[in-house]
């Protein structure tokens, strides 16, 4: 095990995190908030940290997928407790654990919340919680591989660990320049979509929360009612980015290349699309039919279904008050999820793809047990580590689900809200139904049950193995 190189990068994010505190103090200047001005000295304490920590360049800068793992599932943690610290120290959220939740649940890009009035905090911290979804979208290593780069091309292994997916190849040669298209083009689409809302009259400031959730796929608001309470407009243009970054980012780095074919030839953001619409068909025919409504506004339909698909979490309407048909798909697609390469949260539809094709080719061989079929996508073979390890992962995550629904039940909550709790944090989405659905929020549950759904949220956005490889002991042994 390396120990050197993973403490020079981890100096690397606390560094970095404190430069981005400094957004945050200047939101608290411009709006004249002085609880805001304490993201200075912190910013300077944890800059100096940072520095300290990676102060000497390791002498062996050589490291491998374990390593990769570590620094990530380490950067994170290290990521959301510095984050946590602001909440703490102003007193905004007094608790820690609380507070802990609250930033990780930026972070991870889950949305889901223990305050009880979003709109009395000040817009230092509303900025800062709405921000960390833009850095967590993503992923704070891959910006900080921009910033630096790591010798013998060994990145690789680190934007591995934190992509989302079952696999993550190279756009590029050099990892570095992977890294910097990759939030080049975040970087646009953030920015039109901000110009987009401000031409539709929203205020500044929401926009750019708006920008930072919808990019990040977060869903943290800044207004008690989410998104409910802006025009058609501004709820629509919504809409459409949130589908946007659920898309694989791929799509978009071919067709900035003109590569029209490799871009519209991604079988995993066709599907993405069909379960869209099949999703929006079944809510608007089930509400129609069944929830009494003669024309059932589409507008929401299509931005719920995006929100819940892509994991952002905004809402428009009470979903919870929706007939149990419409209830049961948006639950359904919290699973499916967004595109692997995105921002979005879930299992991922390119995993579900996977499963059906591996179903299909069981299926043929018991028919024809002569026959040789194989699990192709987009016209290529399958590697078989690939299938072993989506299979890997999908019994590794119905194993945290149960066991962190065991858990949770010990406060004595309805089944209802157990699960989609859970649903709703390891698959990174915001809020649930019942107790938690999307006119509640998290604040009663106990410190506990915090505790796993802060875990649920960190092994949601980082695929689970990163946390599970910190934990075992094997991990920590010294190369012999």
């Amino acid at each position: 095990m390396n120990y050197a190189v993973i403490w020079y990068i981890i100096s690397w994010v606390i560094r970095v995190e404190a430069l981005f505190m400094l957004l945050p103090g200047m939101v608290g200047l411009i709006f004249g908030e002085r609880s805001g001005l304490i993201f200075f000295p912190l910013a300077a304490v944890f800059y100096v940290l940072g520095y300290l920590l990676g102060r000497k360049k390791p002498d062996r800068t050589r490291f491998y997928a374990r390593e990769g793992f570590v620094v990530v599932s380490l950067s994170w943690l290290v990521l959301s407790a510095v984050g946590a610290v602001p909440f703490v120290v102003s007193g905004t959220i007094p608790h820690p654990i609380d507070a802990l939740f609250e930033i990780v649940s930026g972070f991870t890009t889950t949305g889901a919340s223990i305050l009880n009035d979003v709109e009395a905090m000040p817009k230092a911290y509303l900025f800062w919680r709405s921000f960390s979804h833009w850095l967590g979208g993503m992923g704070i290593l891959v910006f900080v591989l921009v910033l630096m780069p790591i010798a013998g091309g060994q990145s690789i292994h680190l934007i591995r660990a934190e992509s989302t997916g079952p696999q993550v190849g190279k756009l590029l040669p050099r990892m570095q320049r992977t890294a910097k298209s990759l939030y080049l083009m975040y970087f646009v689409l953030s920015i039109v979509q901000f110009i987009l809302l401000l031409c539709f009259k929203m205020p500044a400031f929401d926009a750019l929360c708006d920008v930072f959730g919808t990019a990040g796929t977060g869903g943290f608001g800044v207004r008690g009612d989410s998104m409910a309470g802006y025009s058609a407009a501004v709820q629509n243009i919504t809409t459409v980015f949130m589908l946007v970054f659920g898309i694989n980012f791929n799509f978009f780095f071919y067709l900035a290349n003109l590569r029209f074919r490799a871009a519209f030839g991604i079988e995993e953001v066709r599907w993405y699309f069909v379960i869209y619409i099949l999703a929006c068909a079944g809510i608007f025919l089930n509400l129609k039919f069944v929830g009494g409504e003669s024309a059932p506004d589409l507008h929401h339909i299509a931005f719920q279904v995006s929100s819940v698909m892509t994991s952002t979490g905004y809402s428009t309407v009470d979903f919870d008050k929706w007939p149990e048909f419409a209830k049961t798909i948006l639950v359904g697609i919290m699973f499916t999820g967004a595109c692997a390469g995105s921002t979005g949260g879930g299992i991922k539809v390119a995993r579900f793809v996977l499963y059906v094709k591996q179903f299909k080719v069981k299926a043929a061989s018991l028919l024809h047990p002569r026959s040789v079929s194989v699990v192709k996508m987009d016209g290529q073979r399958v590697d078989s580590e690939v299938l072993h390890t989506a299979n890997t992962f999908f019994f590794i995550y119905s194993a945290i689900f149960a066991v962190s629904m065991f858990i949770l039940s010990w406060d004595n909550m309805d089944f209802t809200t157990n699960f989609t709790a859970v649903a709703a944090t390891l698959n990174n989405i915001g809020p649930g139904l019942a107790g938690v659905g999307p006119a509640r929020n998290f604040a009663e549950y106990s410190y506990l049950s915090k505790i796993v759904m802060i875990f649920d949220m960190l092994a949601g956005r980082l695929e689970i193995f990163p946390m599970l490889v910190l934990m075992a002991p094997a991990t920590w042994k010294r190369n012999g």
